[in-house]
């Protein structure tokens, strides 16, 4: 894939499937663009996560 196929699919990710506009997605970082677009695969059910995290996991009992 090139280069300007790779930023021509981020930009159609960003606008129509996240809902973004275009100078929102180009003045974005790409890592958080990313980010976005797995949160948005895994909420369609297009991904899973890589690990399930309880809130039991993340807390430590008794604090």
């Amino acid at each position: 894939m090139s280069d300007e196929e790779l930023f021509t699919r981020l930009l159609y990710y960003g606008t129509v499937q996240l809902n973004r506009s275009e100078d929102e997605v180009w003045l974005m970082p790409v890592g958080y663009l990313l980010d976005l677009w797995e949160c948005h695969k895994q909420f369609l059910g297009l991904a899973k996560p890589k690990r399930m995290l309880t809130i039991d996991d993340v807390i430590p009992y008794g604090i």
